[in-house]
């Protein structure tokens, strides 16, 4: 009996072996830069790294990324003059571009159908209106050299904070041990990401999302008006510490999906809005990824040419 234990140990950790070298091979996982806060208090990646990120259980979605010198994932880095044209593109991780190759990315796309202006992407995953408004203010110096800022925002989980507060247990969290061991056992990252390891994790945040469930359905029922009121005085706030030149900063979103109070206070306050929502009900063809919500390249290929029509770009 210990004899046939014993053997089913080695058999279990040869297979396990023989599963990471298989996950190495085929590349099935992804390979997530290392994240940092800056001197300034913007989170960000680290600089100079390349990898490929890997989306789908059966790398459905491979592609590559470069950080360049600022921390963000771009074909080009980032040096804002006022002899040239430059447009500012802000986002989480629809903007970031993980999920399409660097040298194909929205700012690329809008390059391609432009003339003498350049496009920086500052993406990175997870970012709000708070973050994305704070960087802005943490580089004046470049940011006031840039002719046309362009933020992309999703109605209402954009506008949840009224200040920013960097996420130093998320850096922490990122460099503990458990994600260490995640990112050189290829196989355990791979197994998280297909969701292999997804009763683990709903057991140890169960607890947490019984809790918030009821909430949430609490705030349906008390009605629309009250939640846009909410979020609309979050946005204002984060405006009158934020202040933007309106002059050249757009917001681009999905109409189709934002509060009609929402936008009929950018209206009223003078904040230009890009739809890119239009150019998807009128597309026949997919625009988001077949497992994914983010887009696809001809999603984002649609976001590129709302952008430039909008602001007649040339």
């Amino acid at each position: 009996m210990i004899k046939l234990f014993l053997k089913s140990i080695v058999y279990f950790f040869m297979i396990l072996v023989v599963l990471e070298l298989l996950v190495r091979v085929f590349h099935l996982y992804p390979e997530d830069s290392p994240r940092y806060i800056d001197d300034f208090g913007v989170e960000k990646r680290v600089p100079h790294y390349k990898g490929y990120t890997v989306t789908g259980n059966r790398r459905q979605n491979f592609t590559e990324y470069r950080i360049n010198n600022q921390g963000f994932n771009s074909y080009r880095e980032f040096t804002p003059g006022y002899s040239k044209k430059e447009l500012a593109l802000i986002g989480d991780s629809f903007i970031q571009g993980f999920h399409q190759n660097y040298f194909n990315s929205i700012g690329k796309k809008i390059e391609d159908r432009t003339t003498d202006i350049e496009v920086y992407e500052y993406g990175y995953a997870g970012w709000d209106l708070a973050d994305q408004l704070h960087l802005v203010h943490a580089y004046p110096d470049d940011f006031d050299k840039i002719d046309k800022i362009v933020i992309y925002v999703k109605y209402p989980m954009d506008f949840h904070r009224t200040d920013y507060e960097a996420n130093i247990s998320r850096i922490a969290t990122l460099n503990s041990t458990i994600f260490k061991v995640r990112d050189n056992i290829k196989l355990v990252y791979y197994a998280s990401e297909i969701g292999f390891l997804d009763p683990i994790k709903n057991i140890l945040i169960g607890n947490q999302d019984a809790q918030e469930k009821p909430k949430h359905e609490k705030a349906d029922q008390n009605g629309q008006h009250e939640k846009d009121s909410i979020y609309i005085s979050n946005f204002e706030k984060l405006l009158k510490k934020y202040p933007i030149d309106r002059s050249k900063t757009s917001l681009l979103l999905d109409k189709r999906h934002t509060s009609q109070a929402f936008l009929a206070n950018c209206t009223q306050k003078g904040i230009d809005v890009i739809d890119f929502g239009m150019w998807f009900e009128k597309s026949n063809r997919p625009v988001t990824l077949i497992y994914d919500k983010h887009w696809n390249n001809h999603g984002r290929s649609l976001v590129a040419q709302s952008i430039v029509g909008h602001l007649q770009l040339k």
